[in-house]
């Protein structure tokens, strides 16, 4: 119980990375001091969950120091566009790739080709899914052990910190905040106009398409809080909720045929809510595979070099 869990140690290490690219990024971020600030309560937080549960090993104390890491993936979210908001945007790279690959822009086409509210409803409710298919992957497998509900918060976790370490460095921010940028008449023209730091001050996006409706609603409120004109390629909606099914389908129950659907209807939806590229899709599904494999393998070698780390 004196050794830091798997989860903490890429936690402690994606938080060291990111530091070092504030003092490197100091003269061009907008808020260094606060951000270290940030990273200090932080680490005073895992050290006090450390020491509590080192003073009393148990099952609760584990779990604390596994959960208290989940839970900042709502944090290091919206930390990614202080640093990306600063390189240039990419959208028009991304953009003109796909009207070469598609000859349209499928953002645009998807939801003009299906406007019923039952589509609207139906894709939202599976956009908006994403949240409860996360929590749910997370904390299922303790139905079968605490050993596998370590493991799966540190797989869901360790993806989650690869696809935010590239959008560190890939500024991509989607068709709803790009389109919005450049107009939609230029977008349906093929004319992707290179907006260089534009985002750096402007976060307006597009409004959700379809018709009024309770998960549209949703989706735009959790937009509204927590959103920013990042993290586009490759979609870790698309990439993590990939992951979430493999983890799902080892454990052989029902929860994987229960969240499949959802899991289909949050795949169409980055695209029919013009959150991603459908290249962006493409780019989603191809890096799940690789990302749980290189994950997977970090994890079983972990436990094997350190086995006094291992959980319970």
């Amino acid at each position: 119980m004196k050794k830091l869990l798997p989860i903490e140690w890429i936690t402690l290490a994606y938080m060291a990375f990111t530091t070092l690219l504030i003092f490197l990024m100091w003269g061009e971020l907008a808020r260094p001091v606060e951000q270290l600030q940030e990273r200090g309560a932080i680490l005073a937080l895992m050290v006090a969950l450390f020491a509590y549960g080192t003073r009393k090993p148990t099952d609760l104390s584990r779990m604390l120091r596994i959960l208290f890491p989940m839970a900042l993936i709502s944090y290091w979210y919206p930390d990614i566009y202080e640093f990306c908001s600063r390189l240039p945007n990419q959208d028009h790279v991304f953009a003109s790739v796909e009207q070469w690959v598609f000859g349209c822009q499928p953002a645009l086409e998807f939801s003009r080709a299906l406007p019923q509210k039952f589509w609207s409803e139906a894709f939202h409710m599976g956009y908006f899914a994403y949240y409860p298919m996360i929590f749910a992957t997370a904390i299922i497998p303790l139905t079968q052990s605490k050993a596998r509900f370590a493991e799966y918060s540190f797989i869901i976790l360790a993806a989650f910190l690869l696809y935010y370490a590239v959008y560190l460095f890939l500024p991509v921010a989607g068709p709803q905040y790009y389109f919005q940028a450049i107009g939609e008449q230029a977008a349906e023209a093929g004319e992707f106009a290179a907006v260089g730091d534009y985002f750096r001050t402007h976060l307006e996006m597009r409004p959700s398409p379809g018709p009024e409706g309770f998960f549209r609603s949703c989706v735009e409120a959790a937009q509204a809080g927590g959103e920013r004109p990042q993290a586009a390629f490759p979609s870790s909606h698309v990439g993590v909720s990939t992951v979430l099914m493999i983890l799902l389908w080892r454990l052989r129950n029902w929860a994987f045929v229960c969240i499949l659907p959802f899991y289909v209807l949050l795949c169409c939806a980055t695209v029919y809510i013009e959150a991603h590229y459908a290249i962006d899709v493409v780019g989603g599904l191809v890096s799940a595979a690789v990302f749980y494999v290189v994950v997977k393998k970090a994890y079983d070698r972990w436990l094997k070099a350190v086995p006094e780390a291992a959980p319970w």
